[in-house]
């Protein structure tokens, strides 16, 4: 069974996967971040952890093989394919304190935080998404710079569902920098068992 989901610039949606279903996240207009977070179908109170990933991983980097882990140190997803091979692990959701922070307009802003949230029917004050195809540059003197995505139009990712799962998906909302290419656009995502 195959099934697929648009989720439009600036938004997010709620998909429901189960245990090794496969998950492509697709890049339609190539530069565009997806913020892909994801809680257990059992219990809400085990989530996707990218902290616990680089310290399962060793690794500030995402690998083909790798695998993406809850909060509890179990597995979640197992990455298949990739496209691209550049997604941040280091920077939560965009929010309204962000927005306000670096560009004193967050205020009625499309926000992932919110997305997800509504996506999922929470209230989490801070989420650690995978952030799919976020460019960010780690510098020698352990400075961080966001560049332009380097995914072209309809490059993807593949995900297996290690267990079963609630994903949150957005398409990243920042239009004001370089993480998205300095505009927003939608994004595909394709589950199939």
């Amino acid at each position: 069974m195959k099934r697929e989901w648009m989720i439009d610039a600036c938004s997010g949606k709620c998909i429901d996967v189960t245990e090794e279903q496969r998950i492509t996240v697709v890049d339609l207009e190539g530069g565009q971040v997806v913020d892909f977070f994801a809680v257990s179908a059992k219990d809400t109170s085990e989530f996707l952890s990218t902290g616990v990933t680089i310290d399962c991983n060793e690794s500030l980097r995402l690998h083909v093989g790798d695998l993406v882990y809850s909060n509890l140190y179990r597995p979640m997803f197992q990455i298949l394919s990739d496209d691209v091979g550049e997604h941040d692990l280091l920077h939560p959701c965009c929010r309204k304190e962000m927005y306000d922070f670096f560009y004193q307009n967050g205020n009625g802003h499309p926000n992932c935080l919110d997305n997800i949230n509504r996506a999922l029917n929470e209230r989490r004050t801070i989420v650690h998404p995978l952030n799919l195809f976020m460019h960010t540059k780690i510098n020698g003197d352990g400075s961080i710079t966001v560049a332009r995505p380097l995914s072209k139009p309809g490059d993807t990712i593949v995900l297996k569902a290690r267990m079963n799962l609630r994903l949150g998906v957005a398409a990243c909302s920042v239009s004001e920098s370089d993480c998205n290419g300095g505009k927003c656009t939608p994004v595909k995502i394709i589950v199939e068992d």
